[in-house]
């Protein structure tokens, strides 16, 4: 894949992918920005470059490792270059929810759409946004480094069956419990 220059050194990052190595430090580059690329992420978690659906699975992976969100926008990241990308919304899908334990005791796992997992809890919270016109919800947790997955629809159907009233300061409000924290969910109908 070409991107008008901005080559990604790759390989590099394929060989450290494949070895099983740890997500590439890229909170601690600094490379000066080289511009925009045309690749977007769709609300649905799907990745295109010009236009079309990137189709390997591996490249949306090892571009989801060097990922990362600037005050200016989402941006692909390697130690030498630093190019935006547009995300319409959360450039993850929690597509996958494991729980384990029940009531405070809870602890809820998400995967992702490009095979992260997070567990919620104080340093990966979950959040609900509620769209004022429609008062549909938007559930969304934090995956790493201020980057968020939006919970896929019938994910967030599993974590609403599983839903038990707040105390407390947040009482009157439905919620899960995750790693020791509770997460509002919405109110009662």
């Amino acid at each position: 894949m070409s991107s008008g220059g901005f080559s990604l050194g790759l390989a590099a990052l394929q060989r450290d992918a494949a070895a099983g190595r740890k997500l590439p430090p890229v909170e601690k580059w600094n490379p000066a920005h080289c511009g925009d690329i045309d690749i977007r992420i769709a609300r649905d978690g799907t990745w295109y470059h010009q236009g079309s659906p990137i189709g390997r699975k591996e490249l949306v992976r090892l571009f989801s490792t060097i990922l990362r969100r600037d005050p200016d926008g989402f941006h692909l990241v390697t130690p030498v270059e630093k190019m935006r990308i547009v995300v319409e919304d959360a450039p993850f899908q929690a597509v996958l929810m494991d729980v384990a334990g029940a009531g405070r005791d809870q602890t809820l796992t998400f995967t992702t759409n490009v095979g992260d997992e997070t567990v919620a809890g104080p340093g990966n919270p979950i959040r609900v946004e509620t769209d004022p016109a429609t008062d549909e919800p938007a559930p969304y947790v934090h995956v790493r480094r201020g980057l968020e997955a939006r919970i896929a629809r019938a994910v967030f159907y599993q974590m609403a069956d599983l839903a038990v009233p707040g105390e407390g300061e947040h009482a009157g409000f439905l919620g899960v419990w995750s790693n020791g924290s509770f997460f509002r969910l919405g109110r009662p109908a």
